[in-house]
């Protein structure tokens, strides 16, 4: 019934559509994209895009899972975007004169990075491994679940799960073994 009000273009059935999946996408937005902010910022954007194209969706797949993977999707842009920019930025900070701050920069960079570490390193493993470990751990979701979002077998969630989990303790033993 949401579906063909949604479809009709009914501000009453979006109003409902939003109600019902804030809370979700905005949690699977900031398991990728670590800030409340940004998370809120992304989901404004799933929800744009949901109601751009709610045309098309086919009703293979349930309406939560269509708006998880386009709330992956938009979270995963989110961070490609910000890499660009942070790239740019070390380019600049490259050029520009000695920091006034009495910490040096290596050290500041080294206490951010321990802050942070695991998210860090999650971020660095391939996406699909990235994308099956958030959904698993931060968002809880089963493997069955994660197989429909993701549009694989659940073996193969599995063996993405898997391979996520060795690779992050390789990452982290070689962190900690260059930074004790």
């Amino acid at each position: 019934m949401l579906i063909k009000e949604l479809k009709k273009g009914s501000p009453e059935a979006f109003r409902v559509l939003v109600e019902r999946f804030s809370h979700d996408v905005i949690n699977t937005c900031y398991s990728f994209v670590n800030s409340r902010d940004d998370a809120e910022d992304v989901a404004q954007e799933v929800f744009i895009e949901v109601y751009k194209t709610i045309a098309r969706f086919r009703n293979e797949s349930e309406l939560s899972t269509w708006i998880y993977r386009i709330s992956i999707n938009k979270s995963l842009d989110f961070l490609r975007k910000q890499k660009r920019k942070k790239r740019i930025a070390d380019l600049r900070d490259l050029f520009k004169s000695k920091s006034k701050s009495a910490i040096p920069p290596h050290e500041q960079l080294e206490e951010k990075e321990r802050k942070a570490i695991l998210r860090e390193q999650i971020t660095l493993l391939p996406e699909n491994q990235k994308v099956s470990l958030v959904l698993s751990q931060y968002d809880e979701l089963s493997n069955k679940e994660i197989a429909k979002i993701m549009d694989i077998s659940v073996s193969a969630v599995e063996s993405l799960l898997h391979r996520a989990r060795n690779n992050l303790r390789k990452r982290l033993g070689k962190y900690f073994e260059k930074n004790p």
